[in-house]
């Protein structure tokens, strides 16, 4: 479970990260989709086609001996950028009234449950914000 609560308070677990709250600390509590960079893979491309290049035009190399750790380069590069099919990077995002925030990064495997649990949680917090309103505005129609 990502989420348990407690009577006064909600403590949040993934992995090896622990953190709780009370109900009226927490101001907002989502999902983050952030889809995946490849800042590595495109430097590496980048990097074997300059030599690749470099030895084309300004080397003595004759016989072309450049081409294959080019081709064996450029297939590790393909294969790393493609070897992992998840486009998306997901976070948990909790920000309390402080003005603080926690942004944990949780599996792609985990969204869906995790999803359901905040889902519940929010609906949670529904009926209790709904109850304190009503109680609310109950004493105070009954003073008028």
């Amino acid at each position: 479970m990502f989420i348990t609560l407690t009577p006064d308070r909600i403590h949040f677990e993934y992995g090896s990260k622990r953190w709780q709250y009370n109900f009226e600390e927490i101001a907002e509590l989502g999902l983050l989709k952030k889809k995946k960079t490849y800042f590595l893979e495109n430097g590496a491309f980048i990097l074997v086609t300059v030599l690749t290049n470099y030895f084309l035009f300004f080397s003595d190399f004759m016989e072309l001996y450049y081409i294959i750790p080019a081709l064996l380069l450029y297939t590790v590069i393909v294969i790393s950028r493609f070897h992992n099919t998840i486009e998306f990077e997901y976070f948990v995002i909790v920000r309390d009234v402080y003005q603080k925030e926690i942004r944990v990064k949780i599996k792609a495997l985990d969204r869906v449950i995790i999803g359901k649990e905040i889902d519940h949680y929010l609906s949670l917090e529904f009926d209790r914000v709904l109850q304190l309103n009503k109680s609310s505005n109950f004493k105070i129609g009954s003073c008028a």
